[in-house]
């Protein structure tokens, strides 16, 4: 494990899987986020999710108990929002849902060729005729645009398949690499962590996907806390090749482990 030069001063929190599951706070952890808070620790929320809005999912947060403020609040639609305002000449085609849709009212489809195609959580929406639709953008040059790149994600009904096995088939088919926007991107933390205004070695990634949330801290240069709840199992994580700085039951015992870090 690699020691902290100073205190932790901020954190970048994964929501689902971590403070959640399935609409229900996991045990302890509304509690324990505010403790943190009390301690004038920073805490941004890094989420891949793309079925709802961030205000949407403010909205539910509050309903569960967790006081977290919308500017608190990065998302893959978002991010991937930010992705396209720097692209000059654009026309996108949005894989999407409607409510996703309006992370991006600036940027307008319009007719012609598909310049950009963004893809987001859709569901069952998934079928032959819509992959070969794309797939048949791509070949025309169009740019794959996937708001994260998850492999699956946790129900009450147990882990179900997530979008980045369609994208990978995209990949394969066309021998073209998606652009990922969303976790473990690199360029994703830097954003969290460029406004919190904070250093890396004051920064602390809490996760339960060891794929997104704690590969993707390790890339970033960031240390991260793996919670053994959401997505995580005994078997993926003896079978990874990524480790986390440290691992811990759940969010709960969160503020123990701070409290830990802080006194090294």
């Amino acid at each position: 494990m690699r020691k902290a030069s100073r205190p932790i001063k901020g954190l970048l929190i994964d929501l689902e899987g971590v403070l959640f599951t399935d609409g229900q706070p996991i045990a302890g952890a509304v509690e324990a986020l505010e403790v943190i808070r009390k301690q004038r620790i920073g805490c941004r929320f890094l989420t891949n999710t793309s079925t709802i809005s961030r205000e949407t999912l403010c909205d539910k947060l509050y309903a569960m108990g967790f006081s977290i403020l919308l500017r608190e609040i990065f998302s893959a639609p978002l991010a991937t929002s930010l992705y396209l305002d720097a692209i000059p000449v654009k026309n996108c085609w949005y894989i999407v849902s409607d409510e996703v849709l309006s992370e991006f009212d600036g940027i307008q489809q319009s007719p012609g060729a598909v310049t950009h195609i963004v893809v987001g959580d859709i569901g069952s929406a998934w079928n032959h005729d819509l992959m070969n639709e794309i797939f048949l953008h791509m070949t025309h040059g169009a740019e794959l645009i996937a708001m994260h790149k998850n492999r699956f994600w946790q129900t009450s009904d147990g882990l179900r398949l997530d979008i980045g096995a369609f994208i990978s088939g995209l990949e394969y088919a066309t021998r073209r690499t998606a652009t990922v926007i969303g976790k473990p991107s690199t360029a994703f933390f830097e954003l969290a962590l460029l406004d919190m205004g904070l250093q890396r070695d004051q920064i602390l990634v809490i996760g339960d996907d060891i794929d997104s949330d704690i590969a993707g801290a390790r890339n970033t240069g960031l240390r991260s806390v793996l919670c053994k709840t959401g997505k995580y199992t005994d078997v993926y994580f003896i079978r990874s090749d990524t480790a986390p700085d440290h691992l811990i039951e759940s969010f709960a015992e969160l503020p123990t482990l701070l409290a830990s870090i802080n006194q090294t």
